[in-house]
């Protein structure tokens, strides 16, 4: 595989990282309201937290990011700054995003990273990628969870791939339901070809 960069920390979405299955099963709206480290999301209560922490996966993403360098930013915080410069829309009971160009200005702007936006990328072109910068983040199925399964579509959900090589791609997934499947999960090219979108964010920092 690629480089592998150091000790890169794994955050889920949710505060505690093994309510996924919960979440599937009743709706975040639901279980997240029953998160007890809720408030270490930055949310002011448990409903603003519930509401966002399913679509904060690219949050996720970046508090892991920032934390390789010693950042620990908790990702609702994250989310309403990204929102400032239009990375997220939020309206009565709905967040739309990540929107990748403002997430950009975002990134690059408060915490000095570099980001491209990528799109038309074939699995086989993310170890080059890697190559040249240090994080992918991937846009892929959120069901790469179970990757025995087929996918009802690609894209959703974000992942932090942090080495890829033609042997497997080593990533984060901030929604994965057990161990193996969140931090460092691994899949052979081809596996992980089966829930890619063919798009991401290249960030260095």
């Amino acid at each position: 595989m690629s480089r592998l960069p150091e000790a890169v920390p794994f955050f889920s979405q949710w505060e505690t990282p093994d309510m996924t299955m919960e979440v599937l099963a009743e709706g975040a709206d639901i279980a997240l309201r029953r998160d007890p480290l809720w408030q270490n999301s930055g949310a002011e209560t448990s409903d603003e937290y519930a509401l966002w922490a399913a679509n904060i996966c690219g949050m996720a993403c970046l508090k892991m990011i920032l934390a390789t360098r010693g950042e620990i930013v908790p990702t609702i915080e994250l989310a309403r700054r990204c929102t400032r410069y239009g990375g997220y829309v939020a309206t009565a009971g709905s967040i739309k995003g990540l929107i990748y160009a403002p997430f950009v200005s975002f990134v690059q702007e408060d915490f000095g990273l570099q980001a491209e936006v990528m799109t038309n990328v074939a699995t086989s072109d993310i170890p080059a990628i890697l190559a040249r910068s240090r994080f992918f983040i991937a846009s892929v199925s959120s069901s790469i969870r179970w990757p025995e399964r087929e996918p009802p579509s690609k894209g959703g959900h974000l992942v932090l791939v942090t080495a890829a090589s033609d042997e497997g791609f080593r990533f984060h997934n901030p929604s994965g339901h057990t161990s193996a499947t969140q931090e460092n999960a691994v899949l052979a090219p081809a596996g992980f070809d089966r829930f890619f979108a063919n798009r991401g964010i290249a960030v260095t920092i």
